[in-house]
């Protein structure tokens, strides 16, 4: 049981940080990876200002939010699980296998892409359909221009059961696809190393090259670390420290340092911005998204910033909104995109859910299980 998530202002900011991903996914939906001179066309002068619609209608997610969700549900059934089996709050991989929980829930999300559950589900499950509550949601079943990385691993996955991790990697590819699902992981355990651990192995699941997966156990440290209500800058030197024990480190310390030295430079421009990159690999969509909160001082200004540039918009809104929304929380967020933003109730109960689970008010009874089985 963690004690930190059962006070009010920890409620309120882990709301924060998975509506406010949400909402940054939203607004960068329409324009990812185009130029900023096309965004300023598309939405006028001063760029993204209010939600611009996008695959049909106003406040739709991508896949960002979407596998997040599910990487938040994996991690509960985990939990779940091994609360039930051994009457106790796991919170290791040893008591439960919570890579293994997360590895079926990303295969239930390819399932909602199109995938039929016989391809989708890995050779070990017999079942007919994929079982649990979020599962349940038909908004999810839409396909929101996945990445290719991840839809190719899992379909992988489906065809042979084997999982992949930091010691046996998948591929070399460190695109952004494991980071931008990473946040929910920040709730795993108390042990910070156990953390950044987690949240690597999460991404390694489908990305294999160390800045791919290390930048997820990185940018997962420096979440929990908000929800506490610590300082952004101890959140990150902390996720630093942790991030350098691992080899193949460098490019993500380095660009975590680029971040911090161009945030002395005042506030943040899209002309600054692209100086890091462009979002799509995963060292440089955290050091964008970090740059962009150290150098606002309120989520929404922080929000429209993370996603005028000319690279992997909706990443960068997603990975700079779980930033701001912890550290912010629920009421610092425009009203209005939230009243707009889709599956924000799903996002919601989700999020209380977790809370419950993690904070030691779940219950114990069939119903609980059954929308929250094991594995």
């Amino acid at each position: 049981m963690r004690e930190w998530l059962q006070h009010p202002a920890t409620r309120s900011r882990l709301r924060g940080s998975l509506f406010a991903g949400a909402i940054g996914d939203a607004l960068g939906a329409k324009t990812e990876f185009d130029s900023i001179d096309r965004i300023r066309e598309i939405a006028g002068p001063a760029g993204i200002t209010d939600l611009i619609p996008a695959y049909g209608g106003v406040g739709r997610i991508t896949d960002d939010t979407q596998m997040t969700l599910f990487t938040l549900e994996g991690l509960i059934r985990a939990h779940a699980a091994a609360r039930r089996e051994q009457g106790t709050f796991a919170t290791t991989a040893t008591a439960s296998p919570v890579e293994q929980s997360l590895q079926l829930a990303y295969q239930r999300w390819l399932h909602t892409q199109g995938v039929s559950w016989e391809r989708a589900r890995g050779p070990q499950d017999t079942s007919t359909e994929p079982d649990g509550w979020l599962i349940t949601n038909r908004e999810l079943f839409s396909r929101r221009a996945p990445g290719l990385t991840c839809f190719s691993e899992l379909e992988a996955y489906g065809k042979t059961g084997v999982r992949a991790g930091m010691d046996k990697p998948v591929n070399n590819s460190k695109g952004c696809g494991g980071i931008m699902r990473a946040a929910p992981v920040a709730l795993w355990s108390d042990d910070l190393a156990e953390v950044f651990r987690l949240g690597a192995e999460s991404a390694a699941l489908t990305h294999g090259h160390p800045s791919g997966y290390l930048s997820s156990g990185a940018f997962a440290v420096i979440v929990r670390e908000l929800l506490l209500g610590k300082p952004l800058l101890d959140a990150v030197a902390t996720a630093r420290a942790e991030l350098e024990k691992y080899q193949g480190h460098e490019e993500q310390s380095v660009a975590l340092d680029q971040a911090l030295a161009l945030s002395r430079e005042g506030a943040p421009t899209p002309e600054k911005l692209e100086t890091l990159g462009q979002g799509n690999i995963g060292e440089t969509a955290l050091s964008m998204s970090v740059y962009v909160a150290l150098t606002t001082t309120d989520a929404n200004t922080a929000l429209l910033a993370s996603v005028n540039h000319s690279g992997d918009s909706d990443s960068t809104g997603s990975i700079c909104g779980n930033l701001v929304g912890a550290m912010y929380g629920e009421e610092a967020l425009n009203t209005d995109w939230l009243a707009k933003l889709e599956l924000a109730e799903v996002i919601g109960g989700l999020a209380d859910d977790a809370l419950a689970e993690f904070g030691g008010s779940a219950p114990g009874d069939d119903r609980w299980y059954a929308r929250y089985p094991a594995h």
